[in-house]
């Protein structure tokens, strides 16, 4: 048991090293001598768990990028059972975490997507199931605010959920671009106002 514990928890290490140099330098900039200087492992170690730098790049989409979504998704949507008031929490959370970063290297999700998704069918179909997650739970989450009464029923959930993606990865690609993290604030602000439209006329 102990065995299995502390490869379970040199497994983690790796990925989230390899997590910090993808967001750093890019997936095809990351170097494996520098997630083994990050967690002091020998390179025989990471082989052991990873056969090859793709099989490692995979697997920070299918655990850590996939896994923080949804650990997050369902952490706002816990504290608040209003999903819209949860998507515009979730976007000031997000402003405040970034505001003071001296680096701003933008979505880590829309950076591999930029990067892989069109020269790599492996990282596309994980990207792509990440997305689908997103846009799966952003449908639901209106679908749901519909039945309660509290989101607009004339509104159609399918193309706001898109739309509330496109809008998230287009603040964060700016702000990148810009390299001025504290203008999220304000786009996230002027987003929100965007959500606030959707509540129905009762919930105003």
């Amino acid at each position: 048991m102990v065995t299995e514990r502390n490869a379970e928890q040199t497994r983690t290490r790796i990925l989230e090293a390899a997590h910090e140099e993808i967001y750093e330098n890019g997936y095809q900039g990351m170097r494996i001598e520098a997630i083994l200087q990050k967690t002091n492992l020998a390179k025989g170690a990471l082989y052991h768990h990873f056969p090859n730098k793709l099989a490692l790049g995979y697997a920070v989409v299918d655990e850590i990028l996939m896994e923080h979504f949804h650990a997050t998704w369902n952490e706002f949507a816990q504290k608040h059972p209003d999903s819209l008031t949860a998507m515009q929490q979730l976007f000031l959370w997000k402003a405040d975490c970034y505001k003071n970063e001296q680096r701003f290297n933008g979505c880590p999700l829309n950076n591999l997507n930029q990067e892989m998704a069109a020269i790599d069918e492996g990282f596309h179909q994980r990207l792509e199931a990440v997305m689908a997650a997103i846009y799966q739970a952003i449908v639901s989450a209106l679908e749901i605010g519909q039945t309660q009464g509290y989101v607009r029923s004339d509104i159609n959930p399918t193309k706001i959920a898109m739309f509330l993606m496109a809008s998230y990865q287009g603040i964060m690609g700016a702000a990148k671009c810009m390299q001025e993290p504290e203008i999220l604030g304000d786009l996230f602000g002027t987003l929100n106002e965007y959500i606030d439209t959707l509540r129905a006329p009762k919930h105003n």
